[in-house]
């Protein structure tokens, strides 16, 4: 008998990715999960009566799926502007650095006004839960209270995350929205110490300069020194419209590429999570790969603001760490079920132009915006699919629930039915979402 407490057991159908494979489908399989949140146990539901003598669990305890359900692992979003929930659906028609002056810029220079932030931050978190994503990397925005915020706000609701107080020392179409390089080396210094002290579980802070143009050298390297001191995660944007790529040749002459920027102040590690990426070269893909760090793949975002298409089997490829990003509000849907679509979509777009790409397919993109997005976060021992010691990150998918927009039909098998989510579901067949083994969705009454 195992020492583990088992607190639930599912049996049903389940979906999920490993290495080996992209997407593994099994009809009937017993899951377990511990009062810790854990998966303790993922077997053939045949051997159902040997589980419940080793785990003493009684079997009318055991949740029964129905036919037309399944369980699959939380989804990842790697790249999402928290801050610019507030006009998503909007203003989509300026690339992207007018894009940023115009809208972007002027509606983040709100969130001082923490009664303004908190009515966003909520409605994007519980959004976000409600479409599936367990785990989000956020932006903020410049202003540390509302970042703490944000960081609170997730805790609250359950969701594992990322929490960036964005750093920027140089904007010269917006002045008032930027900080002085000492101010901003200080507050992030303080964002940082303030979070952790929370001691939240699931929410940590990762360090966040917007990108290369809106950061001078100087901020640049402060932020790498307090990644390393402080052995954290760092996120932010490259190559992703070419515009931008000029931009950052202009203003640091003395690297030979974009990647160097990031190289060259202490910025790309292991633990970087870089958005875009649609015109990196091959030897900066190599650095990439070399360097440990990852790229955010944010398929509606590139379309949306005519910024470029990811090639993203190029990626691949090169063996980069890669996930999915909505990165809302340039991506205008907050939905990871949208980046998996936009993904297939780029990738078959970039196959009419060249005969000698291989698209991607669903299953690829499935795993991508699970147990890619995980490694992506270095989550993948903790999250991304139903590996026994894991935490139970996971969505419980209805295709039959009042006004789905899947039909069914005789003979479709747990594989099909799975694709058909992928390509039509919503939120409304997603009927719970866990986190850490607790359920977030359907909300609980605070």
């Amino acid at each position: 008998m195992s020492s583990d407490v088992v607190a639930r057991v599912y049996r049903g159908a389940f979906a999920h990715s490993t290495w080996d494979s992209a997407l593994c489908v099994f009809p009937d399989y017993l899951l377990g999960v511990s009062e810790e949140g854990k998966i303790v146990f993922f077997e053939e539901g045949q051997n159902v009566e040997s589980l419940s003598q080793e785990w003493s669990f009684e079997i009318s305890d055991i949740e029964q799926l129905e036919p037309h359900e399944f369980f699959m692992p939380g989804m990842v979003d790697t790249h999402i502007h928290a801050s610019q929930y507030a006009y998503s659906g909007t203003h989509l028609d300026l690339p992207l650095l007018d894009w940023l002056n115009t809208y972007t810029f002027p509606v983040e220079s709100r969130y001082e006004d923490l009664d303004f932030a908190k009515d966003v931050y909520t409605k994007v978190v519980k959004r976000t839960l409600c479409n599936g994503t367990t785990t989000a990397c956020y932006f903020a925005t410049i202003h540390t209270e509302a970042s703490l915020l944000l960081g609170q706000i997730a805790d609250d609701f359950g969701q594992r995350a990322f929490i960036g107080k964005v750093c920027m020392d140089r904007n010269s179409m917006v002045p008032d929205y930027k900080e002085l390089t000492e101010e901003c080396k200080d507050e992030t210094d303080r964002f940082i110490h303030e979070l952790l002290k929370k001691k939240y579980a699931l929410v940590k802070p990762v360090v966040t300069p917007r990108f290369a143009i809106s950061c001078s050298s100087t901020l640049l390297s402060n932020l790498g020194k307090i990644a390393k001191n402080n052995d954290l995660h760092i996120q932010s944007h490259i190559s992703e419209n070419k515009a931008e790529v000029q931009f950052v040749k202009e203003l640091f002459p003395d690297c030979t590429s974009y990647t160097e920027v990031y190289v060259k102040h202490g910025l790309l590690t292991d633990k970087t999570v870089m958005a875009h990426g649609c015109y990196l070269t091959d030897e900066e893909l190599k650095i990439f790969h070399e360097r440990g760090a990852a790229v955010s793949h944010c398929p509606n975002s590139n379309i949306s603001l005519i910024s470029g298409m990811l090639n993203v089997r190029n990626v691949l490829n090169h063996k980069v760490k890669l996930g999915l990003g909505t990165d809302v509000a340039g991506g205008y849907s907050s939905s990871m079920l949208d980046a998996i679509r936009r993904a297939v979509d780029t990738s078959k777009a970039l196959c009419m132009q060249d005969a000698h790409l291989q698209p991607l397919s669903y299953k690829e993109a499935f795993r991508l915006a699970t147990l890619g997005g995980s490694e992506v976060l270095s989550l993948d021992d903790r999250t991304g699919n139903f590996e026994v010691g894991k935490d139970f990150d996971a969505l419980r998918v209805n295709i039959c629930v009042p006004g789905s927009p899947i039909d069914l039909f005789p003979g479709d098998e747990p594989e099909v039915i799975l694709e058909k989510f992928l390509n039509l579901g919503d939120d409304r067949n997603i009927v719970e979402v866990y986190v850490a083994g607790k359920q977030v969705v359907p909300f609980p009454d605070f």
